[in-house]
């Protein structure tokens, strides 16, 4: 139920804290044009996108403001202070919007002033003009210097993120082209030795035999092979060095093909295959020299394989963490984007083990994928600054998951020294640090915040001591109607 009273006296105007230094003249010019509105609680004084027709004062009561962010209602105020005003609050200015930028409604019976724009508008341009333009220098400015300082957080944000990419890529690709270069050399050395066999003159029927068992070498090293100590691998080579030298092979020429016939999986008794299976008068060098070569090349070929596909997972993380083919907003899984994001960040967490205590079958939330992944990121990088001591990093890292029926839960976790008491105040605000001069932007943690209250309708908590620092964002599994 909505009502309009009599107006508003000027002695009541005066302790209201916009009016109180106005004239009497101006006082009963403000007076004579405003009413006072009656609400029951509950009630929507005006809504977002409506017409911004009048400025809204509190008299009593309380009033609630929200903002409607991608299918959600954003708490912006919640108050119950006298004189508490909202609505075309910025009607006075040049380009000001013509629509309300939020929803208002009562929280209690509650009585407000009304100020027709126009008339607020009249009031503060001739009562103050200079504050006018610099109320709009100032507005304009701030938006300015916000977009600017998110624009370098951002960038800063991704320079680490590249340099560690970079890192990551640089390993796996440079295994492979080593790889390369040595495939090409044992190619090369695997044809000569095929031309030292020719030579001597073998039947159509011994190089199916010598085929055969190569075939059958390959197939035994690529099966998995016990774990052996360093006196059993030693031992191995031994006894396949003394049966190559006894069947024919020069001892030193044995002793340098041992290493790799035991690090393929073979064995003494595979010569002796080998030798019963090709039975002939063959130069056994020649065709234990050319069996190596063919199983470094089966080895080099499957370190090719692997940098390979470190690469290809290397860039499947970035896409999941960018979610550049996915939809803005949707229904997601929180673990493959703390997954991606601690592989993004891999060269920051060596020397720290990771811990994981996921919740199985958790549910999905609502929410901006490549956002949450900000905050992961701040979290996590955060976490590791926290156990790295004179440019060391050691400690336990521990990411938990779990899930009630309002909410999911993640918990980001380091056994660090904690945050310091100077700081805690603060921890929030944007640009606080507890790094070195020089060593980042700050903590990340107001724009983490920021994601996570303001576009995800959650809250970001932590709990801090001496044994560690545990943060704990909350993502509610509902979206508000």
């Amino acid at each position: 139920m909505t009502a309009t009273t009599p107006q508003i006296s000027t002695a009541e105007l005066r302790t209201l804290f916009l009016f109180e230094s106005l004239g009497e003249a101006e006082l009963a010019w403000t007076a004579e044009r405003a009413d006072v509105r009656v609400f029951d609680a509950d009630v929507v004084v005006f809504s977002e996108g409506q017409p911004a027709d009048a400025l809204y004062v509190l008299l009593e009561g309380g009033l609630l403001l929200t903002k409607h962010a991608d299918g959600e209602d954003v708490v912006i105020n919640d108050t119950s202070y006298r004189g508490a005003y909202s609505g075309a609050t910025r009607a006075y200015a040049t380009g000001a919007p013509e629509e309300y930028p939020t929803t208002m409604r009562t929280t209690r019976p509650s009585r407000f002033l009304r100020l027709a724009a126009e008339d607020f508008t009249t009031l503060v341009k001739e009562q103050c003009p200079m504050a006018v333009h610099l109320l709009d220098g100032l507005y304009e400015g701030v938006r300015a210097t916000e977009s600017a300082l998110r624009q370098r957080e951002h960038l800063v944000q991704l320079g680490h993120l590249s340099a560690n990419l970079a890192h990551e890529l640089n390993n796996p690709a440079a295994a492979a082209v080593r790889a390369t270069e040595q495939l090409r050399g044992r190619t090369s050395a695997m044809r000569h030795k095929l031309a030292l066999l020719a030579d001597s003159g073998l039947s159509p029927e011994l190089v199916s035999r010598l085929v055969r068992t190569q075939d059958a070498a390959v197939e035994r090293s690529l099966k998995p092979r016990p774990d052996l100590t360093a006196l059993e691998e030693s031992d191995l080579e031994d006894a396949i060095a003394e049966r190559l030298a006894e069947v024919g092979v020069e001892e030193s020429q044995a002793y340098d093909l041992a290493p790799v016939f035991a690090a393929a999986g073979m064995d003494a008794h595979w010569v002796d295959d080998v030798v019963e299976q090709v039975d002939s008068g063959l130069e056994w060098a020649a065709a234990f020299g050319w069996l190596r070569y063919t199983l470094e090349t089966e080895t080099l070929m499957s370190e090719i394989e692997e940098a390979a596909t470190r690469i290809s997972s290397l860039v499947g993380a970035v896409k999941q963490y960018s979610h550049l083919d996915q939809a803005q907003h949707q229904d997601l899984d929180v673990k493959p984007g703390l997954e991606s994001t601690l592989v993004m960040l891999a060269r920051k967490l060596t020397g720290i083990r990771v811990q994981r205590e996921y919740t199985a079958a958790l549910p999905a939330v609502p929410g901006y994928p490549a956002e949450l992944n900000q905050v992961w990121t701040n979290l996590i990088d955060n976490a590791a600054d926290a156990m790295t001591h004179d440019g060391v990093a050691s400690g336990v890292l521990t990411l938990r998951t779990r899930a009630d029926d309002d909410a999911v839960f993640v918990e980001v976790s380091d056994d660090g020294p904690g945050v310091p008491e100077e700081v805690r105040s603060r921890l929030f605000d944007p640009f606080v640090t507890t790094k070195p001069a020089g060593a980042g932007s700050g903590l990340g943690l107001e724009n983490a915040r920021r994601i996570v209250e303001r576009r995800h309708g959650g809250s970001l908590s932590y709990t801090t001591g001496p044994e560690g620092t545990t943060f704990c964002v909350r993502l509610p599994r509902y979206r508000s109607r």
